[in-house]
């Protein structure tokens, strides 16, 4: 069982506190002791060792034992533009983008989307990044973006970075296929939902190329990932700067 746990407040001193979630899985999951060592994270990249010093019933105390620079991020910054599926796909989405390294995840409202980006629904996902976080290891969170147009988000892409558009028709090429200058390369991606962009939509998706991921149809959450992964392998392999 992890025993990394993240603090809203940035850690700068020689003492946190947890409250809310975080103590209570200290309190009633894991049954902590003053004395217990933990791991705590801030999401701005570093990890701190820590000792609990107090068990209350909604806080837990702890010195902060040293600070450590862990990084765990890619080399390529990932950014996915996403119309999300509905229900508890759209945790399976999260959950995956952040083990796999990715940077941002903006939801996208579409023609044809399935599931409204609303203020309890962005809650929740950045909720799911934080678990994610906590399990796989990252010191930097998975950054939930504002919902956006797709036509926002073409328009607000880093115009230096590989721009992917998941749209399999005739000029789409494989994503396997592509010539790419990274990792140190931005990477911007964008999925739709299930029904497709709509004519209007792909209008602003000017200087993107379209990708196709096979033959097969793909649910939204699973090309979305399948994009993250391959750019994450690529990553991994290729020589940094």
């Amino acid at each position: 069982m992890s025993k990394r746990f993240f603090v809203a407040e940035p850690v700068t001193g020689d003492s946190a506190l947890l409250s809310g979630a975080e103590a209570e899985h200290v309190v009633k999951v894991l049954r902590g002791k003053v004395g217990d060592l933990v791991t705590l994270f801030d999401g701005d990249g570093a990890e701190f060792p820590a000792r609990i010093t107090a068990v209350g019933r909604s806080s837990v105390a702890l010195a902060v034992l040293a600070r450590q620079e862990v990084s765990r991020e890619l080399k390529t910054q990932i950014t996915l533009g996403v119309a999300l599926p509905k229900g508890d796909r759209q945790r399976w989405l999260v959950e995956k983008a952040v083990e796999l390294g990715v940077a941002q995840l903006v939801p996208l409202v579409t023609e044809r989307g399935v599931a409204e980006p609303n203020e309890a629904a962005l809650g929740r996902l950045r909720r799911y990044a934080i678990e994610a976080a906590k399990q796989c290891g990252r010191n930097r969170l998975l950054q939930i973006g504002s919902p956006q147009t797709f036509g926002e988000f073409a328009r607000g892409a880093n115009l230096a970075a590989l721009r992917l558009l998941a749209h399999p028709d005739s000029t789409a090429v494989p994503v396997a296929g592509l010539a790419w200058a990274g990792p140190a390369a931005d990477v911007w991606c964008a999925v739709g939902p299930e029904g497709g962009f709509t004519e209007e939509e792909l209008a602003a998706a000017d200087g993107w190329r379209r990708v196709s991921l096979g033959p097969r149809i793909l649910r939204v959450e699973t090309a979305a990932v399948a994009l993250a992964a391959w750019f994450s392998l690529c990553d991994a392999i290729r020589p940094g700067p």
